[in-house]
């Protein structure tokens, strides 16, 4: 980095202030703890390192991590596919890779091994990598092999991956492993079409099919009849499928359920199902769950050598492509015939070569008998066959790896057996494909860093890729991912190009395992910055400036029309919906096209938004809406997320909110009349605290003045929420209340509680004292322990209260009736006045500031889990839910978004795929598309993006029309419309007269814009 300095331009951060003491502190308190990881590790603790595999925990859990950590991976070929597939698997968390290849570094490998660098040129793959390869996880073992792939090396490792391979070696390889039970994966990319094939034994365990969290509903009613049928609560869709198995607990009244074993299930609909014969059982009365019991599969696979010839073994995943895919499969194995007999790929865009490969393929189909031979895709693939692209070996990477992991683990339906891959798409559309001049132009390659993309698209086409202006927006798991394919094709390493990449956040150890171009050094340091580093150091031709901005309103001062008219597209990299759509909006607005990607665990999701040709991210967005009512999580939880929301609801309450209204009203003397206007029953609660936490103990307030304070206050908060608060609700609604058509009112998705009696020898009991009590402390700058003993000594002495539940107290059933009662008023005004002289008077504005507490998940030394996790567990007890562990309380608490590098990988793939069809300049929708996965259960769906909405304004119909994105521009700017005119001022609105015009008009439009018709357009697909 210090040798190229002019690589990365720093700008100035509008969160810079979040260099702090603080965050050094966190820093160095990660890193200490990274050390002690390693260093456990090297002692032989076999346990996991949940810091640094967090988010991938949640995706494969414990047990498959347990059984990953025992395997010994090969993988045979150092390339980019190779390289990508060894990168994917390291940071998963296997025992050993060993990484094999006897090749030496070529300059077609500079376009798509992120490893190797000019200076490797000459020297063996495998040796070169393996410094960087082993830096990706202190917890796996890497060694290289540079020697030749025999049978002796092959028998030492528990899953075999073959890539760039003869198919001679494939058979016997292949054969050998299915012998002797070792897990077979060939995979392999020529061009825009990728391959891949598993082989995992005669049979195959599969532990868990899917990976998802076992079903779990509430029960309304169970029928007595043959079979009975259960009708689940409305509240959510019980999810089971016709075969799935589940057991009963909790069930009044029918009994007999709660006692025999797992009971397989049919479909009826999304809220019922039928079960055994119930008819001989008692009467249903209310209450029950049924948990859905995860069963495991043999699955048997056949070796290489018979599976070549059974097409049925196909997995489609562009299902307007089949013919196309079956053909593949015949064309990959005749590129392997051509091979050995010319021992070469074939020439780029050479028409002599394609004719013979197509004509060994019309050789095998005399066997294969395929009806719909696509000609055409095998010619195209053996013009293409010597690229080597690394947004396809991302995909297939991405794949081959997930192949790895579920080979290792035991976890999710691994791949039966066949796979084939193309973007076909991305080359030019026919009329813009001049073959025979691409030929003339790359027949010989130039030897240079992208040899293995020009021999696909040519010279020309390179040039312009370095050209591009881009935006990234995110520098995660997928921002990394995406910077790292940037520069391997060269995205912006022109003299005119350049990318700018902003993230307001700082590593953290959790990111690690998936950020890959982050290493332990970097822990605290801003993304962005590191990130642009590590791919300058990949491509030392790239230009990047680094943002540490968040991107909204506040940003735009930075972001502005300059700057989005400069640009020649934007890549989200985003972790939120809401940062989607305003990112989506800004697009719009200034007609840019955008790349969008997402992830969950191993779902993941791309699109690509083409203005005028496409509809929007907003467009095509849910409008669905996962909010927990507030009456459920206040007095009606029935599932552990509930109460975990509502322990989350309680510090930030308890521990954040509070004390910052305390500042407020202390720094600013019209915080109570702006509180008021809020309304009398948010005033009052609010007021309300900030009065409690002035007012000393002594006085009937809550403010302490020593450690025994906050183990008082935590006492008496435990007996209110897991005590009193129960006793008053069972007062207003006795267990056996009835509703006014008679039926229980305890019954479907409200669980009767039960209040709870504290004993400081209960566990949990005590765990929420300790927390509450030293972040109590920690808000008011008192200093707490953890001494059990010591805190149990305070206890005894705490007075608590008797309490009586009151007769006159309302509780809400539903949020209709506590917005009913809100607008109907109360009787609040005068508790209000009386909170507001009590304020002006007691407190003087020099009394001392509160110290609010922002939550952080991941810091196991701050209470807040240890808080989060014995409050939602003691309110479980109450409701008799099932306890969740400190694993999953954080996930759910923290809204932990389960993430692992395959998916990540193979997500920023499909993204850099569509993104070279941007720079084509592809008008077409059906050469674009969007892309749903799922790689636990190998689920594909690719299909054509929605075209725009059509609107009627001032009865004419406006339709969106396709706009040129080929790179007319000047130094403004490119021209973004279907002319090839120069880059227009900006333009001046006050000569349309259509009343419409004033409701839709954003206040800070700007665009291009030649006709008012366009202008509609534009401004209707805004809303």
């Amino acid at each position: 980095f210090l040798s190229n300095p002019t690589c990365i331009e720093q700008q100035v951060s509008l969160s810079g202030k979040r260099k702090t003491l603080k965050n050094f502190r966190s820093v160095l308190f990660s890193q200490t703890v990274y050390l002690l990881s390693v260093w456990c590790k090297m002692s032989g603790n076999g346990n996991i390192d949940e810091g640094f595999y967090s988010r991938q925990l949640y995706v494969l859990g414990h047990e498959a991590m347990h059984r990953m950590g025992t395997a010994s991976v090969l993988i045979a070929g150092m390339r980019g596919l190779g390289v990508e597939i060894a990168k994917n698997v390291i940071l998963s968390g296997v025992k050993s890779v060993t990484v094999q290849d006897e090749g030496q570094t070529a300059w077609a490998d500079l376009s798509s091994q992120f490893f190797l660098k000019e200076s490797h040129l000459g020297q063996n793959r495998a040796a070169c990598s393996l410094q960087q390869l082993s830096a990706l996880n202190p917890h796996v073992q890497v060694s290289a092999h540079p020697g030749p792939l025999n049978e002796d090396l092959i028998l030492k490792f528990q899953v075999v991956v073959l890539t760039d391979s003869s198919l001679d070696d494939q058979r016997r390889f292949g054969d050998l492993c299915h012998s002797r039970g070792i897990k077979f994966i060939v995979a392999d990319t020529k061009g825009l079409c990728g391959q891949l094939f598993c082989d995992f034994g005669k049979e195959f365990e599969v532990l868990d099919q899917d990976g998802e969290m076992p079903v779990s509903v509430m029960i309304q009613h169970v029928s007595k009849d043959n079979p009975g049928v259960v009708v689940c609560t409305d509240d959510q869709k019980h999810g089971l499928t016709d075969g799935s198995k589940v057991v009963f607990s909790e069930v009044q009244g029918m009994t007999e359920l709660n006692n025999i074993g797992p009971v397989e299930i049919k479909f009826l609909s999304s809220y019922s199902f039928s079960i055994c014969d119930t008819s001989a059982f008692n009467e249903y009365k209310r209450g029950g769950v049924a948990t859905e019991v995860k069963q495991s599969c043999l699955i048997h696979f056949k070796p290489l050598t018979e599976a070549l010839q059974d097409q049925d073994l196909l997995k489609m995943n562009d299902f307007g492509k089949i013919a196309r895919h079956k053909t593949l499969h015949l064309a990959f194995q005749a590129l392997h015939s051509f091979v050995k007999k010319e021992q070469q790929l074939p020439r780029s865009w050479s028409q002599s070569d394609a004719d013979s490969l197509l004509a060994i393929v019309r050789e095998l189909n005399k066997v294969t008998q395929l009806e719909n031979l696509d000609e055409a895709a095998v010619q195209t693939l053996s013009y293409t066959a010597q690229g080597d692209l690394a947004p396809m070996n991302a995909f297939i990477g991405g794949l081959a790896a997930q192949e790895v992991i579920k080979a290792c683990s035991g976890k999710f339906t691994p791949l039966q057996q066949w796979l084939y891959f193309d973007a076909l798409e991305c080359l030019p559309e026919e009329e813009d494909r001049p073959i025979l001049l691409i030929y003339q132009i790359i027949h010989i390659l130039p030897n240079k860093q992208y040899d293995g993309q020009i021999a696909v698209f040519g010279s020309a086409f390179q040039e312009k890729l370095e050209r591009q202006k881009y935006f990234l927006v995110g520098a995660g798991a997928i921002g990394c991912e995406l910077l790292k394919n940037f520069a391997l094709i060269g995205l912006g390493a022109g003299e005119n190009g350049h990318i700018t990449v902003t993230d307001m956040d700082f590593i953290e150890r959790s990111n690690l395992n998936r950020q890959f171009l982050f290493r332990s050094q970097d822990i605290g340091k801003p993304k962005s910055e590191v990130a642009a580093k590590a791919v300058c150091e990949m491509n030392p031709r790239m230009k990047i400036t680094a943002h540490q901005n968040r991107l909204d309103p506040d940003s735009e001062g930075v972001y502005d029309y300059n700057f989005f008219m400069g640009l020649n597209g934007v890549a989200a990299a985003l972790d939120t919906v809401e940062a989607r759509v305003y990112l989506d909006r800004r697009c719009v607005q200034h007609l840019k096209p955008l790349l969008e990607g997402g992830t969950l665990g191993t779902k993941g999701h791309t699109l690509a938004v083409v203005p005028h040709l496409t509809e929007s991210y907003e467009d095509g967005k849910s409008s669905f809406s996962d909010a927990i009512p507030l009456c459920t999580l206040r007095n009606f939880p029935h599932r552990i997320e509930h109460t975990l929301q509502w322990a989350r609801d309680q510090f930030e309450g308890l521990f954040k909110q509070t004390p910052e209204n305390v500042n407020l009203f202390l720094r600013d003397s019209a915080f109570v009349e702006r509180t008021l206007s809020h309304g009398d029953a948010e005033a009052l609660e609010i007021l309300g605290g900030v009065w409690n936490s002035l007012e000393g103990m002594a006085a009937g307030g809550q403010r302490p003045s020593s450690w025994e304070d906050c183990v008082n206050w935590a006492r008496l908060k435990w007996e209110t929420v897991y005590n009193n608060d129960i006793r008053q609700l069972l007062h207003c609604f006795p267990p056996d209340e009835v509703t006014s058509t008679g039926l229980p009112f305890w019954s479907g998705s409200k669980r009767c509680p039960h209040p709870l009696t504290f004993d400081p020898n209960n566990v949990t009991h005590m765990e929420y004292v300790v927390a509450a009590a030293n972040l109590y402390g920690h808000i008011y700058g008192i200093s707490g322990t953890r001494d059990l003993t010591a805190i149990r000594n305070i206890l005894e002495q705490v007075h608590v209260p008797p309490f009586t539940p009151k007769s006159t107290v309302k509780i809400h059933v539903t949020d209709e009736e506590m917005e009913e009662d809100k607008e109907r008023g109360s009787d609040d005004a005068a508790r209000l006045e009386d909170l507001k002289v009590k304020l002006a008077a007691s407190f003087p504005k020099s009394s001392t500031q509160l110290y609010p507490i922002d939550f952080e998940k991941d810091d196991d030394s701050n209470f807040h889990m240890d808080y989060i996790v014995a409050a939602s567990n003691l309110r479980a007890e109450n409701y008799d839910i099932p306890a969740a562990d400190r694993h999953q309380s954080k996930r759910i608490a923290g809204k932990i978004i389960p993430a692992i590098a395959t998916t990540t990988a193979a997500v920023a793939g499909l993204m850099c795929l569509e993104l070279l069809k941007l720079v084509q300049g592809h008008q077409k929708i059906t050469s674009y598309r969007t892309a749903y996965f799922n790689l636990a259960v190998q689920y594909f769906v690719l299909s054509l993006p929605s075209r725009p909405q059509d609107f009627e304004v001032s009865n004419s119909s406006i339709h969106p029309q396709p706009i040129c994105i080929k790179g007319c521009s000047d130094d403004r700017g490119s021209c973004d419309f279907p002319c090839s005119s120069e880059v227009p001022d900006r333009p001046s609105f006050s000569h349309v007269k259509t009343p419409v015009l004033s409701q839709l008009l954003p206040v800070n439009l700007v665009m291009f814009g030649h006709t008012s018709g366009f202008f509609f357009c534009h401004q209707i697909m805004l809303g």
